[in-house]
């Protein structure tokens, strides 16, 4: 709930930024840079994962769900203009820690980094507004994990590469400064494995996460 308040807010303020009176801007130009800092906010898929126990004549399904939490922290993103329209950017933020649920009760934490680099294409729109797409790809690296339960152990989850893609807009307030707004839905499945007593089990969590960034940038 307070993630969800915290996110409404930034929004907010953000529109409010945005209606502001247009600034008179510059096109982008081949070698220009785009600095940005804000935060994002994680919401890992809805969906639940089949836990599984070996117990002897190998993987059974108990009926047991694993669901991960979201998380909001800092992050940062530096994109490199080709032309006027094209421009590579890759992102970075502070690790970001999901609860983990089996059956709806929290029983582990894991904290994890999921670094994306993108190309992006600026539509021509010639005012303080500038929206664009973006194709990438993220390499997402899992560290950290343990199980907040009694009873469960050796928690370990692999990294994972997949694609991501995003849409976005930056408001300039001048011919350098803006905000940032975007969206990115990032490809991230990860298997786990785990003991549930003395007993080995695993998963397959399909986290694919829809990520909400806002954020104040600067145009070298």
């Amino acid at each position: 709930m307070k993630n969800k308040k915290f996110n409404i807010a930034l929004i907010s303020a953000a529109t409010s930024l945005m209606l502001a009176a247009p600034a008179v801007v510059s096109a982008n130009e081949a070698g220009d840079i785009l600095v940005r800092a804000g935060l994002a906010y994680v919401k890992p898929d809805t969906g639940s994962a089949t836990a599984y126990l070996d117990v002897g004549n190998g993987p059974e399904d108990l009926g047991n769900k694993l669901t991960v939490g979201d998380d909001t922290q800092l992050y940062g993103a530096i994109a490199y203009f080709i032309d006027s329209n094209w421009a590579i950017e890759a992102i970075v933020a502070t690790p970001f820690t999901h609860d983990v649920a089996l059956d709806g009760g929290n029983v582990a934490e894991v904290t994890h980094l999921p670094p994306i680099v993108s190309v992006l294409y600026y539509f021509d729109t010639s005012s303080a507004f500038q929206p664009y797409l973006g194709l990438g790809i993220n390499y997402t690296f899992f560290w950290d994990e343990k199980f907040t339960a009694a009873g469960y152990s050796d928690l370990s989850l692999d990294s994972s590469v997949g694609y991501a893609v995003q849409a976005g807009a930056d408001y300039y307030f001048d011919d350098a400064l803006f905000i940032n707004a975007s969206i990115r839905y990032a490809d991230i499945q990860t298997d786990v494995t785990f003991n549930a007593g003395s007993t080995p089990g695993s998963s397959t969590i399909d986290v694919d996460p829809m990520v909400y960034t806002i954020s104040l940038g600067y145009k070298f």
